[in-house]
């Protein structure tokens, strides 16, 4: 059988990796029934037809059902890869092999290269821009400013792109509607809790093939991912501590069993640090300083910026790689400390991301949040929307229709009694 020939522009490692990326994403698709429905749904409906769509996200076999989806729905899309290390070389070949899809993304790519890969999805004129952190957002509004009358929205899907899309909306740069899809109910319960704490811990194992029971491994922040890090930490028999700012969240974790302490006392006793924050320098010299010899750290958050990894390379002696994805910072007072993941997104430079069954809804949200925008067009105001309730609940039903699972229903006389306020004890 002669191959189809490529018609699109692209820039990825190596086409020829495209036959283990089909296979390999034809597997993720297993776990993914309710984007498949959506996908199927997209076909025949057109929702996208004419219209110009970049994402820029971690190209992975979860994302490549998400840009098939989009695609089936008519867009004209350009992928590129939201961080440096979390593209799948094979995923990246086969959906510009087989499904026509012009997609620029390298694992390990430079950061001159990950700019101007921003730029070509610019260069594109997208109507919609689905974003991991806001980075493509970012660049069109100070950069860019006369394409923005050519954008229906945005969507964001991470808790570091919400945080940056907040500070635009502050100071009035946000003109345009961005859908906020890391909030919605069957986004941050399940992907960042039940994903990244899978994932993260499956990329520590990967990269250093230890073992976690026994360890006391430090989870800096308490939101949804750190939660989700701290019950899979301790689940594999770590000691779990927990570093937090927020004393609601402190307090949740105390009540959820782990020890909470500062990060000036937790570097001193920690054998493994995760951070999951958002922010910036959340372990920096002081911490490095007072840290056991050998001690592990990482990052999952979005950005490479949680680790200051600029003041660890200058107390360094001698930096070398250890294992993939893992290298050795040897200081000057002869302890060493080792990073994983050059501090960016530990579970996809590490490992593979989430499981595809709980990325399922997530792009489930994703996909149904351009059809938002789309539907909405010049109804939306601009600022930050949330995912509607009913698309939130749908996605829910979906998926737990898709699991065999079954749940009540309220009766007529229920419905009555919730519905009324005459009615007491």
């Amino acid at each position: 059988m002669t191959a189809t020939p490529i018609r699109l522009k692209h820039e990825v490692k190596d086409l020829s990796l495209a036959p283990q990326g089909r296979q390999r994403i034809e597997w993720a698709g297993r776990e993914m029934p309710v984007l498949r429905q959506i996908r199927d749904r997209f076909a025949q409906e057109k929702p996208f037809e004419g219209l110009r769509l970049v994402a820029c996200c971690h190209v992975t076999t979860e994302t490549a059902h998400l840009a098939i989806a989009l695609k089936a729905g008519g867009a004209d899309a350009i992928l590129i890869a939201s961080n440096p290390l979390s593209t799948q070389d094979d995923v990246a070949a086969s959906l510009v092999a087989d499904h026509d899809i012009s997609v620029y993304a390298q694992k390990g790519e430079d950061n001159d290269t990950y700019h101007r890969h921003v730029q070509i999805a610019l260069d594109h004129r997208p109507n919609i821009i689905i974003d991991d952190g806001s980075d493509v957002v970012a660049t069109l509004i100070q950069q860019r400013q006369h394409q923005i009358a050519d954008l229906i929205g945005t969507t964001e899907e991470t808790t570091t792109g919400i945080v940056r899309l907040q500070a635009m909306l502050r100071d009035g740069v946000l003109t345009f509607p961005a859908m906020n899809v890391n909030d919605a109910d069957t986004k941050h319960f399940f992907d960042n809790r039940y994903g990244t704490g899978q994932s993260t811990l499956d990329g520590i194992i990967r990269a250093t093939n230890i073992l976690l029971a026994g360890k006391t491994l430090v989870v800096a922040g308490y939101g949804w991912c750190g939660k989700g890090t701290a019950m899979r930490a301790r689940g594999l028999g770590s000691n779990v501590v927990v570093t937090e700012i927020d004393p609601i969240k402190a307090i949740e974790a105390v009540m959820d069993g782990f020890r909470v302490m500062p990060m000036s006392e937790a570097a001193a006793i920690g054998d493994i640090f995760v951070t999951v924050t958002g922010n910036k320098h959340v372990i920096r010299a002081e911490h490095f300083a007072a840290m056991k010899d050998g001690a592990i750290v990482c990052n999952s958050g979005h950005f490479d910026i949680e680790i200051d990894l600029k003041s660890l390379g200058a107390k360094a002696t001698e930096v070398k790689d250890v294992r993939n994805f893992t290298q050795e910072y040897r200081l000057q007072n002869g302890k060493s400390v080792v990073v994983l993941g050059e501090g960016r997104l530990v579970n996809l430079a590490a490992a593979e991301g989430h499981p595809s069954a709980v990325m399922d809804m997530s792009f489930a949200n994703q996909a149904l949040a351009c059809e938002h925008l789309v539907k909405n067009k010049g109804n939306l105001a601009p600022g930050i929307h949330s995912i509607p309730t009913e698309v939130d609940r749908e996605i829910a039903r979906l998926k737990l229709q898709a699991m065999g699972v079954q749940i009540d229903t309220l009766t007529p006389e229920q419905i009555e009694y919730i519905n009324s306020w005459t009615a007491g004890t």
